[in-house]
């Protein structure tokens, strides 16, 4: 807190107990505003928070910010809920000892968003582990599940709780949050039948209207419409702009999966939900003798299904009572105002203990698991507690007279713990203490609860006594008992000008807070909160799991009466009232800055209003009862110990000494402070704030002075920073180059003497000694391979491989020779792969045959046929129906002179004819031939040999290119193109492969 004191005249003081006017309200509520415009909305009372509802979102509940105020002393930061939070988490760690954190205030000053950031704090900041992921969840999961089912809108907030709520949130050994607990307090059932006007029924209604899926709907036989239901317009606001129930409802069903509910269990719980607005749906009638009938068979089969209870018996429970009466049973039929009583009270019944079930299903889910620790050793606490505010109506009824009651017994443990913890820092420290006046609302609470003689006890006796008992008997009980408290009136006790303001059926408390008159209308139904036998009994027959455990068959059993709702609430605030005793308390106490839930509006009259009900005041002056401010001596040292020259920079002696040397070199008085054990006690804020001025004041003059000495000390050193760093860098470097050559060197040392080791072992089996050298081997094969691959298919070189890569390195040929056959086929074009084919055919044909094949097969085959379309017309009309089979053009030699004519030879299947342009000079039957030669030489020639006694047959024929094209040739005569069936060799001849491929007529 010190940090910020220079802030005060701008926002106020950070803590009342700083104030110069404490006592007076009007600057305690002065102080608020500022700060409430400012948007500071927290402010302490010691370690009291006071919390103002902003009714906007704030920028000041991010992750950063609960960083800020982890495990940073309570005074250190500027006041917080996770100043508070942090302070109770380290005091249980520290002193092992159990917390609770109590959360106060009116309905809409957000004690329900103070209990989510206190849990987001510990969720967030906490130690994790995969088990307190998973608490955590369930924690923060259990809130939107509890508010679905337990708050409604009210006039005065839209999410009001109307139950309480202690919640025990389990920390372990290393402070991780292990498992949790809830206790909840007084539902407020009767707002399941009934809502005031403006206001709701529990949200779980409208969310499940609004919300829940189209099937879903179906099953509960629902409809859209809130309007159609009986339970959900009687406040006639049905719908609230500020509530989105859709969006709220898919929360509320994705957190009950979290915190383990089964899809069976979602489905019961939602059919009983359905069932209470169903049965508010149930009309009545009465018959001739008034006795009530139960109308709509549709609705009763409806209820029968979704309350799993056969349909006889719950029209039967509906319609009739069961008496019992000296051990015999009388059931009696309903009038239609008892019927609905009736229908109301199992509605009631039914929506509140299947709350206490959803609690206690949330307590199993949230139980701690761990075997580890037992009774002995178990986990330590912090509790929560967020119960109702104190509430004062137009109408004020039995729920307002309990909530009231819980608040002044609230009141009186938070005075007596604070009375009492002032008291004993005072003790401890030997400082005097000074009586504090205060209210006692001890008195108030005896009024309430005292045995025989409390409102309780009358209560209940009026309900108890046989008679007509009403709500005015009860009435006219407590004037006669309690008339003559101090603390209580009615309109007939009361003097003329106070009946003007209270009516005959109405009772005036005035408690701590301010007057509140009650209404006992109801009274004694409420307090009663009884079912019909024949109810339970019906209930006891549902299939419904969770309605199965809300009524046990033993209940039905157990002839002593229950307690009264009264005397369980008191019953369990008092149980409450010892766990809270149990623990340190830490106090969070909210305030509504409107009724509008406007922001930036301060309603000054509501704010004093509650500033008084909380007892803010009576706090404020117990906390100042003696002194504003107290530190210890080590913190108030070491801040202000620049204000003395003998203090400054360090003191020697023990602290107490030093502050006592400090305090008088200020000039204190002695009636300003008291020196205690541990601590420094300074009786007026002024004497801090001037003491803080001075400290200010000193904080800048010496930053003055050390800035002046830093730069010149700064220029001063800048040249022997920059040589130093240079050096420094230098010698590093050359060190960091040595040791590089080093290791170089070792390593190279270690690479030789590995390899000659390697190669002495080189030719044993793979051991440590060699398998560097075998390695290194076989990666000098591969290198090498690498880098002399074979360039084409023609080349037959490759490297020799080590015996161990033998197999692999013809594995790689292989690879290698198909890759380079795919690449060379990929570059292939159509005509060069037409010259391929016609080549594999030729060697097929000639490799081996001839002698000059290796010559003749670099050379391309050159197409020197003739064509059909390129011939003469004039030569196709001689030939006439002749089929020419191969066209090409030769010369033809002279027998005399040898000189060269210029010829077409024409080949057909049964004769060859020799063309000069347009005229046929010789035709050759094949017949007729009786052989071919043809020369050794590359010249081209070849002779047909015909008769001797034909001369004009005699002939020799020269081809220019015979040696270009007789492959094709010879392969046209091979496909027997000239269909000669004996063949013999010509003999003679030289070339071996035209000897037998070109064949003559055996002679």
């Amino acid at each position: 807190m010190e940090s910020a004191l220079t802030a005060r005249d701008r926002v106020g003081v950070q803590d009342f107990v700083l104030l110069e006017n404490f006592t007076s309200e009007a600057a305690f509520i002065e102080n608020l505003r500022k700060r409430f415009k400012e948007n500071l909305i927290y402010t302490y009372i010691s370690s009291v928070l006071v919390s103002v509802n902003p009714y906007k979102e704030l920028e000041i509940y991010t992750k950063q910010h609960m960083e800020r105020y982890r495990g940073v002393n309570f005074y250190e930061v500027s006041p917080h809920i996770y100043a508070v939070s942090d302070n109770s988490y380290r005091s249980m760690r520290s002193e092992r000892k159990d917390q609770c954190i109590l959360i106060s205030g009116e309905s809409g000053a957000g004690k329900t968003e103070a209990s989510k950031k206190i849990l987001q704090y510990y969720a967030v900041t906490c130690p994790a582990s995969l088990r307190v992921e998973e608490v955590r969840d369930r924690l923060l999961q259990s809130n939107p599940v509890l508010e679905a089912f337990g708050n409604a809108k009210t006039l005065r907030n839209d999410n009001s709780s109307r139950f309480g709520k202690y919640m025990d949130i389990q920390f372990d050994f290393r402070g991780a949050p292990v498992g949790g607990h809830i206790l909840n307090y007084l539902l407020e059932k009767s707002r399941v039948v009934h809502q005031n006007h403006g206001e709701r029924n529990f949200h779980i209604f409208y969310q499940l209207i609004d919300g829940g899926d189209e099937d879903l709907m179906r099953r509960l036989g629902l409809e859209r419409n809130a309007q159609s239901y009986q339970y959900l317009v009687k406040g006639h606001c049905a719908k609230v702009s500020s509530i989105n129930d859709r969006h709220d409802w898919k929360t509320v069903y994705k957190a009950l999966t979290i915190i383990d509910f089964s899809s069976t269990d979602i489905e019961e719980l939602l059919s009983i939900v359905a069932s209470v607005l169903h049965l508010g749906n149930l009309q009545c009638s009465s018959d001739d003798d008034g006795n009530v009938v139960i109308t709509g068979e549709n609705q009763i089969r409806l209820l029968s299904r979704l309350l799993q209870v056969p349909g006889t018996v719950l029209r039967e429970a509906l319609s009739h009572k069961k008496i019992i009466a000296k051990g015999e049973e009388l059931i009696s039929p309903l009038n239609v105002e008892q019927a609905a009583y009736a229908r109301d009270a199992l509605a009631k019944a039914i929506y509140g203990r299947t709350f206490s079930w959803l609690v206690q299903k949330i307590n199993k889910s949230l139980a701690h698991r761990d075997s580890t620790y037992s009774t002995r050793n178990r986990p330590n606490v912090i509790g929560l507690l967020d119960i109702y505010g104190f509430e004062v109506f137009q109408h004020n009824s039995f729920e307002q007279f309990c909530i009231n009651y819980c608040n002044e017994k609230l009141q009186q443990l938070f005075i007596e713990l604070t009375l009492k913890s002032e008291q004993e820092e005072y003790e401890a420290e030997g400082i005097a203490w000074e009586p504090v006046q205060y209210f006692n609302n001890k008195i108030i609470c005896d009024l309430v609860e005292e045995k025989h003689k409390g409102i309780i006890s009358i209560l209940d006796e009026e309900c108890l006594r046989p008679g007509d008992a009403t709500d005015l008997t009860f009435l006219e009980k407590l004037e006669e008992t309690v008339g003559k408290h101090p603390h209580f009136v009615t309109h007939k006790l009361a003097d003329q000008k106070t009946r003007k303001t209270l009516v005959r059926e109405e009772f005036r408390l005035l408690h701590y807070a301010g007057e509140v008159n009650y209404n006992v209308t109801g009274f004694l139904d409420k307090n009663n909160d009884l079912l019909f036998r024949n109810l339970k009994e019906a209930m006891c027959e549902s299939g419904n799991e969770i309605l199965q455990q809300c009524f046990e068959r033993g209940e039905l059993d157990d002839k002593k009466r229950p307690e009264t709702a009264a005397t369980q609430f008191k019953n369990s605030l008092a149980k409450l009232m010892e766990i809270l005793m149990s623990k340190d308390p830490s106090y969070v106490r909210c305030i509504k800055p409107n009724d509008a839930k406007q922001p930036g509006r301060f309603d000054e009259v509501l704010i004093r209003h509650q500033v008084k009900y909380l007892g803010l005041m009576e706090n404020l002056r117990v906390r100042r009862a003696g002194f504003a401010y107290r530190r210890k001596y080590e913190v108030f040292l070491q801040r202000y110990k620049s204000l003395c020259p003998e203090t400054w920079p360090n003191w020697k002696g023990p602290p107490s000494e030093g502050v006592s040397t400090l305090v008088q070199h200020l000039g204190y008085k002695p009636e300003d402070y008291k020196l205690g054990r541990t601590k420094i006690f300074i009786r007026f804020p002024k004497t801090l704030f001037a003491t803080e001025d001075a400290f200010e004041l000193q904080k800048h003059t010496i930053a003055t002075k050390i800035q002046a000495e830093w730069r010149g000390f700064h220029q001063r050193q800048k040249y022997q920073k920059i040589r130093s760093s240079a050096i420094t860098i230098q010698s590093w470097w050359r060190g960091e180059l040595g040791r590089r050559i080093a290791r170089r060197r070792k390593n190279a040392a270690l690479t030789i003497r590995r390899f000659i080791k390697g190669f002495i072992y080189r030719h044993k089996p793979r051991c440590p000694e060699n398998e560097y050298f075998l390695d290194y081997v076989r990666y000098s094969f591969l290198m090498k391979l690498k880098r002399n691959l074979p360039k084409n298919v023609l080349d037959k070189s490759w490297p020799v491989p080590p015996p161990a890569l033998s197999e692999a390195s013809e594995l790689l040929r292989d690879l290698n020779m198909q890759n380079m056959v795919q690449s060379y086929c990929k570059r292939i074009t159509q005509e060069w792969k037409q010259q391929l084919e016609q080549k594999v055919v030729a060697s097929e044909v000639f490799k081996d045959k001839k002698d000059n094949y290796p010559q003749s097969v670099p050379k391309l085959f050159v197409n020197t046929r003739i064509a059909t379309s390129e011939l003469n017309s004039k030569v196709l009309q001689l030939i006439q129906s002749e089929d020419i089979k191969y066209a090409v053009a030769v010369t033809k030699y002279d027998r005399n002179g040898y000189r060269p004519r210029a010829r077409q030879l024409l080949v057909t299947p049964d004769s060859a004819l020799i063309m000069e342009e347009a005229k046929l000079k010789q035709k050759i039957d094949y017949v007729d031939l009786s052989g071919i030669s043809v020369s050794s030489l590359s010249d081209g020639l070849f002779v047909l040999h015909v008769p001797c006694e034909d001369n004009k047959k005699k002939h020799k024929v020269h081809d220019q290119a015979w040696e270009r094209r007789h492959h094709r040739f010879h392969i046209r005569i091979r496909t027997d193109h000239f269909k000669i069936k004996e063949w013999t060799p010509v003999c003679g001849g030289s070339s071996t492969e035209l000897q037998m491929m070109l064949p003559v007529r055996s002679e």
